[in-house]
């Protein structure tokens, strides 16, 4: 008895927070059962995705020099403490006080981010100029915090991972890492994972604790709210002071380093990826980033056809694999039908279909997940097929992906603007703005609150947009110095 059919119920248009969830469930990307709020699961199928992730940003790094290390999950109170800015982690952290019914003399800390774990250390490693620079990364791993409100893939109390710490003689160094940062981000988020975004330098308010400056690749979500993917630092010497990381330079005299660390949120990522590519059947994803790329639907209409049809099969799926394609036959009992809504819900990228009209012609049928477009090719040009067909597929998700993108800023001058354009747009907002510096941060905290979460976002990096000296701040009225981007976030 064939299974009932379990796709998902809503429209993505109509309610994104039910169809994300019923996707992530559905699609085995991730299970929120596990118990505690804000631990969660990987599915083998989401986990393969994010794998792929994690292979793209390790492949970026080490081009760029860099080497891979693995501290330990703890961090000393006092570590955590030591960088004045950056203690303002601690209440989200977690702290561990028991071993098993005993109490530990010292507490210590679940890693929110490396620095404090790593810093102390580096202390120890750095003497001469001559040791520098040092470029290294840690890799899939997880880290913890405290967040009181989750959603898988955006926010949790664990998440993977990614991170590098770089320490440099010259802030020039520092500066040119962060550029290549950005150019990691491209790489990886744009190019693969095909996912528009703009790039923004944080306000001071807003840069991460202990930072001189911060820089991020945003992107827009299906229901208007940013989705900050990553997140480049320009550290300065605030880290190298409070930990002491000095070297002797030339003249033989003691500096402290200058030093950058980047993280691209490997989970954030993936919730782009399942929530801008996706659509009402399921899951979609860029060719190269599938657990499987290929699945062969067997059509049968009579029994005394199934063996010819299964053979061809056979054939068909070790060229395929000899391709070095990843490719599954779904032989199950289950019909046609169901399995192509199966496979467009897990996203597989292609789909061939064989009956026996394909057998007696030594064809095959092609489908295209992203449009369902099909083509009937010879079975001797399958594998220049597929890679026909990889990348139109890519180049859809791309481009559907970008039209959307495309038409997500709106211009407002006054507050009242914003505010009403708030209320039905799904996007950013850009507005003239007094300062991203510390004078503005109380105009940003009253239009976060008049426009029930609204937040600056930035200014454009590299090239800010300039205002006109007709500019007025559309929160205080006072001459703008800068244009930023307003949008509702996670």
């Amino acid at each position: 008895m064939e299974k009932e059919e379990k796709g998902i119920t809503v429209k993505k248009a109509d309610d994104f927070s039910e169809w994300y969830s019923q996707l992530i469930q559905k699609a085995q990307l991730a299970d929120v059962r596990f118990g505690i709020q804000g631990f969660i699961v990987h599915r083998p199928w989401g986990f393969k995705i994010i794998k792929k992730i994690y292979e793209y940003l390790e492949e970026e790094v080490e081009n760029q020099e860099h080497d891979p290390m693995l501290f330990p999950i703890a961090v000393k109170e006092e570590s955590l403490m030591k960088e004045k800015e950056h203690a303002g982690f601690s209440p989200e952290v977690f702290w561990v006080t028991h071993a098993g019914s005993k109490k530990l003399e010292e507490r210590f800390a679940l890693r929110p981010t490396g620095e404090t774990q790593i810093y102390p250390v580096y202390s120890l490693w750095f003497r001469s100029h001559k040791d520098l620079p040092f470029k290294a990364y840690q890799s899939r791993h997880t880290v913890f915090r405290n967040e009181m409100t989750t959603r898988p893939f955006l926010r949790g109390r664990e998440f993977a991972f990614f991170e590098t710490h770089n320490v440099y003689n010259t802030h020039k160094e520092a500066l040119d890492q962060i550029k290549l940062d950005l150019k990691t981000c491209d790489e990886v988020i744009r190019k693969k994972a095909k996912i528009p975004f703009l790039y923004f330098k944080r306000p001071a308010w807003d840069k991460f604790k202990g930072a001189d400056n911060t820089f991020t690749p945003d992107t827009i979500m299906p229901d208007g709210k940013r989705n900050q993917l990553a997140s480049t630092h320009d550290l300065g010497t605030n880290f190298a002071e409070a930990y002491d990381i000095r070297v002797t330079d030339e003249k033989e005299k003691k500096k402290y380093v200058w030093q950058t660390c980047f993280g691209p949120g490997v989970w954030r990522i993936m919730a782009a990826i399942i929530a801008i590519h996706g659509d009402d059947k399921g899951l979609i994803v860029p060719f190269d980033m599938a657990p499987k790329q290929v699945v062969i639907i067997p059509i049968i209409f009579k029994n005394k056809t199934a063996k010819e049809v299964m053979n061809y099969i056979k054939i068909i799926e070790k060229k395929i694999a000899k391709a070095d394609f990843k490719v599954i036959v779904d032989s199950s009992d289950n019909k046609p039908g169901f399995k192509f809504n199966h496979w467009e819900l897990f996203g597989v990228p292609l789909r061939i279909e064989v009956g026996p009209k394909e057998v007696a012609d030594k064809k095959v049928t092609i489908a295209r997940r992203t449009d369902g477009n099909k083509t009937t090719v010879k079975a001797t040009d399958i594998i220049k097929e597929i890679k026909k067909q990889a990348k139109e597929l890519d180049s859809q998700i791309w481009k559907n992906a970008q039209k959307n993108f495309d038409h997500n800023t709106r211009d407002a001058k006054t507050l009242d603007d914003v505010k009403k354009i708030m209320k039905t747009h799904r996007g950013f907002i850009r507005i003239p703005f007094c300062s991203v510096d510390k004078d503005g941060e109380e105009c940003a905290e009253i239009l976060k609150a008049e426009t029930q979460g609204g937040n600056i976002c930035g200014t454009l990096y590299p090239k800010p947009e300039q205002v006109s000296k007709n500019d007025k701040c559309a929160v205080c009225k006072k001459q703008a110095k800068e244009i930023v981007y307003v949008a509702k976030s996670y």
